[in-house]
């Protein structure tokens, strides 16, 4: 079973944006997480609330982390500023805490006297943040500043926001449609905001539709696989052979699709499971950790339609699938027909050897 999923916390990300809106950013700071969209969009804010308009080339210091060194940053934030009464300098991708022993001690002296004009940032996007909390360097930073994990979001507070942005364009959409196009496209915001962007550009009325979605948003494969099996669920193969075609023809790769599959199996005979046992729909959530209640809602109505049985032995036949697959070479596309077609049948017969 798949650990329970933590709850987003995201009070760091508040603090922040408190402190830009009070007009107060403390002198260091390390953006990082998934979140890319909320990150570089604080990141906006801190820029506008430190810059003045049209000094900005004058007080902001950038560099990426290859082409950064503990020179640069010193040199950096040495720089006073002109016509403003702060810098910002912006460490992209710079291992904080893999330097060597003499570069380490030096982050630390500039780290404990950090002038009060500059806001020195780090953002983390390509390279993972990982601190050591054993370090002077980390205790420094909660220390003198704050380091922000942005997050991806809970359901509610993504489908509120997915809301507000189709209203930003012109357009309507009720929670619903939003919990749909998170299972459509993925639950990362700059996604979903591009998403958004086509369809409102697309849909001729007002009132966004999830027909609408369909017509031009770019689905992930987990949510074109959940169409194919949720088509075997009701028992319309041609559908689930034709979504299967499609993905096979897009040249998405076979082990990726197997891999969907499989979770996906795994995940109905879960809720099969919880069925019997008379669990609620929310256990089952957040067991996953699923945001989307379009997608459990599906899972849980095709687990009504499924033996337990039946279910235990799709999650061993795609295992086992897995094992051909990986030795199929060239033949890769008949192994998962012939296993979309192997279940479609097993699901019309008792299954008793599982």
């Amino acid at each position: 079973m798949p650990p329970k999923k933590k709850q987003v916390d995201n009070t760091a990300m508040r603090e922040l944006k408190r402190a830009i809106k009070e007009g107060a950013p403390k002198r260091l700071y390390v953006l990082y997480g998934e979140e890319a969209f909320l990150r570089d969009d604080c990141l906006n804010r801190l820029k506008q609330a430190i810059l003045p308009a049209g000094l900005e080339d004058f007080n902001l210091h950038t560099a990426q982390g290859k082409e950064c060194s503990v020179d640069w940053i010193e040199q950096a934030v040495d720089c006073l500023p002109m016509m403003s009464e702060r810098t910002l300098v912006v460490v992209t991708d710079f291992d904080l805490f893999g330097q060597g022993d003499k570069a380490k001690e030096r982050l630390v002296e500039l780290l404990s006297n950090l002038p009060d004009y500059c806001c020195l940032v780090f953002v983390y996007d390509l390279l993972a943040y990982k601190p050591d909390g054993r370090s002077k360097l980390a205790a420094l930073v909660k220390k003198e500043g704050a380091a922000v994990n942005f997050q991806r979001q809970e359901q509610k507070t993504l489908a509120a926001w997915i809301c507000r942005q189709f209203e930003k364009a012109g357009k309507s959409a009720d929670t619903s449609d939003a919990e749909y196009l998170i299972f459509l496209v993925g639950d990362l915001m700059h996604d979903l905001s591009a998403e958004i962007g086509k369809i409102s550009a697309y849909a001729p009325n007002k009132r966004v539709t999830r027909a609408d979605m369909d017509a031009v948003a770019i689905p992930k494969v987990e949510a074109v696989v959940y169409q194919m099996t949720d088509a075997m669920a009701r028992k319309d193969f041609d559908k689930a052979a034709s979504v299967l075609a499609d993905l096979l023809h897009s040249r998405e790769a076979p082990v990726m699709i197997l891999s969907v599959m499989g979770k996906y199996f795994r995940q109905l005979y879960t809720a099969r499971l919880y069925l019997d046992a008379g669990k609620s729909r929310g256990e089952f959530m957040e067991l996953w950790g699923m945001k989307s209640s379009y997608q459990v809602d599906k899972l849980m109505e095709a687990a009504r339609r499924f033996s337990l049985p039946w279910c235990r032995y799709a999650v061993r036949r795609c295992a086992e699938t897995d094992i051909v697959l990986k030795s199929s070479y060239g033949q890769e596309g008949e192994v998962l027909t012939g296993l979309l077609m192997e279940l479609a049948s097993g699901r019309r017969v008792a299954v008793t050897f599982y």
